[in-house]
């Protein structure tokens, strides 16, 4: 009899394990900014959002040297011209073209609660295939949409040397849904409140551990829908990108596909102490290994 009880929960710690490898693969993936409310999503954008999911679990970011070994749509990660992200520096200067604009910005705007499996992340609510309704960045005669953002801690982009505690990534698409342009944002501590994260609601973790139940893991569907935000506290808080670096580059996570148009604030957006503290919490590590500069045209015209 105690040989079957001792088998029985032998199995039953492997089930359990089991378990629980199956829900930490399934959040490991690139933030694709899908809003997960049902009214919101075509039937193009859930296929887009499960084979996000299930491609997730082949690559880690503190491995991200080998991301182009893995498979072969991941060869832009090694073989890339345009690799993000990259080192910055004042020698570079600040760009002096392809100035952002803004537009629709100052209105409110709602959508999805969440957290990306690496962190905080927002998804904007659009009508399905509809992007063009969305808060619009504007540069030379191109126009892009912003369909969500999420934070890496710590940053991707180093200044100087000199690497923030988080970055937050405004996403942008064209008006297929594909994406454009990145406004990055980096995010440090200081002794004042910001606006932007006071209106958050509560922090999704993303938790893993030894011990912990399945349960207690974090799950793609906890989302709290319709959240409203104003996306205009963050951009005044950086002077509404005034100074900046610019330069073409990629996705920060495979498959690394070029043809992004990266505008890098000069301006770290300052949390308070506790801000920040609560923001680290609800992040792992997410940052790629900084790329090579080769035909990135770092503030071009």
């Amino acid at each position: 009899m105690g040989h079957i009880v001792h088998t029985w929960q032998r199995e039953k710690f492997f089930l359990r394990l089991l378990v629980l490898s199956h829900l930490i693969a399934s959040v490991l993936s690139c933030a694709d900014h899908t809003n997960r409310q049902r009214g919101h999503l075509s039937k193009r954008q859930e296929d887009s959002s499960t084979n996000s999911s299930s491609r997730a679990a082949n690559w880690a970011y503190d491995a991200s040297y080998n991301w182009g070994a893995l498979e072969p749509s991941y060869a832009d990660c090694q073989t890339g011209t345009q690799q993000s992200p990259i080192a910055l520096s004042l020698t570079n200067g600040l760009s002096q073209y392809h100035h952002p604009t803004f537009e629709n910005y100052d209105r409110n705007v709602s959508g999805n609660w969440t957290n990306w499996g690496y962190g905080p992340s927002f998804n904007l609510a659009h009508p399905p295939d509809n992007y063009t309704t969305l808060p619009s960045l504007r540069w030379d005669n191109e126009t892009a949409y912003l369909k969500g953002w999420h934070i890496h801690a710590p940053a991707d982009h180093s200044v100087g040397g000199d690497r923030s505690k988080a970055e937050m990534h405004l996403v942008h698409v064209d008006t297929e849904g594909d994406e454009v342009a990145v406004l990055a944002i980096r995010l440090d501590p200081g002794t004042s409140m910001d606006p932007f994260f006071a209106q958050l609601p509560k922090m999704i973790p993303f938790v893993t551990g030894p011990g912990l139940s399945p349960d207690q893991q974090f799950s793609p569907a906890e989302v709290v829908e319709d959240v409203p935000m104003n996306m205009a506290l963050i951009l005044n808080g950086v002077y509404r990108f005034n100074e900046f670096w610019t330069y073409k580059g990629s996705l920060t996570s495979p498959p690394c596909r070029e043809g992004i148009r990266w505008f890098v604030a000069r301006t770290i957006a300052f949390t308070a102490v506790n801000q920040m503290k609560t923001i680290l919490g609800a992040c792992t590590f997410s940052a790629r290994e900084e790329q090579e500069v080769w035909l990135h045209e770092i503030n071009s015209a």
